[in-house]
């Protein structure tokens, strides 16, 4: 199903760059929309990722950084591939940094926890891990890290032996992987471009500027200023300076720039220059 307001809501946000009385000018020549509100994000939300792609867990992370019960449970469904994060958002775990007390849980996500792994029961956590064989088993194996002291058992006991490679892989490609023990794991070109393939981000300037399409990554950014405030601010100051150079005051390149959007291929840094260029 198309969802017309996706474009509009990403370049809406290249928009929120500009001072406030050029935003509300060209909002009115161009029919570009103003913010959303807070109940329209989170509905938007749960559209989003329901028709057309699974929520990259990055994004999925940074909300759940606010430690808002009422977050967690809209995010919950969407963690599929996650059950590391499932287990830790059932179990009230915070993933605010320097938080340490526990989130109130709803009973019925309490309930939907993913099941423990026989292995992990029988061998611990890291016996569990060293028995993995396959993917699945890995995915599993890895959810039960769920604490700092757990990353740095993991970090302790590759040191001693390397982990087989599908449980490193699963560890890698949690979120929430601490970045020195994702490090032990692999760092060439082709493990990186594995990462972002799961949805694995650098962090949200990284992700303003180099992931494609652009409007995908604009639209998660529009609605992080709800979402996650905090970590959206880096993405709006590594993209601030562009948008002022390339588009700056100028109608015409704004309108140009909500023409592309919705088909463009590229980056957003991308996009800005064309549409600044065309202009």
């Amino acid at each position: 199903m198309r969802d017309n307001s996706r474009p509009r809501q990403a370049a809406g946000f290249l928009l929120g760059l500009v001072e406030k009385d050029t935003a509300a000018r060209i909002r009115a020549r161009t029919g570009l929309p103003p913010a959303e509100s807070p109940d329209a994000v989170l509905l938007r939300l749960g559209r989003a990722w329901n028709w057309t792609r699974p929520m990259p867990a990055s994004v999925a992370l940074w909300v759940l950084e606010n430690d808002n019960p009422k977050l967690n449970a809209i995010v919950f469904p969407h963690l599929e591939l996650q059950p590391g994060l499932r287990r830790a958002i059932a179990r009230g775990l915070p993933f605010g940094p320097g938080r340490l007390e526990r989130i109130p849980v709803d009973a019925l996500i309490r309930s939907q926890e993913p099941e423990v792994p026989g292995d992990c029961l029988r061998l611990g956590l890291v016996g569990c891990l060293r028995a993995v064989t396959t993917m699945s088993a890995g995915r599993a194996a890895s959810s039960m890290v769920l604490t700092r002291d757990d990353w740095e058992t993991v970090a302790a006991a590759d040191r001693e032996r390397p982990l087989p490679g599908y449980a490193r892989w699963a560890l890698s490609i949690r979120p929430d992987c601490p970045p020195g023990v994702r490090a032990r794991f692999g760092s060439h070109a082709k493990f990186t471009h594995r990462l972002r393939q799961a949805g694995v981000l650098e962090g949200p300037a990284s992700y303003a500027l180099s992931h494609d399409p652009a409007v995908d990554a604009l639209e998660v950014l529009a609605m992080g200023r709800v979402l996650f405030p905090r970590r959206v601010r880096e993405a709006e100051d590594a993209l601030r300076p562009l948008v002022r150079e390339h588009l700056g005051d100028r109608d015409e390149a704004w309108a140009i720039l909500a023409q592309l959007v919705e088909t463009f291929h590229g980056t957003a840094y991308e996009l800005v220059v064309t549409a600044g260029a065309i202009a």
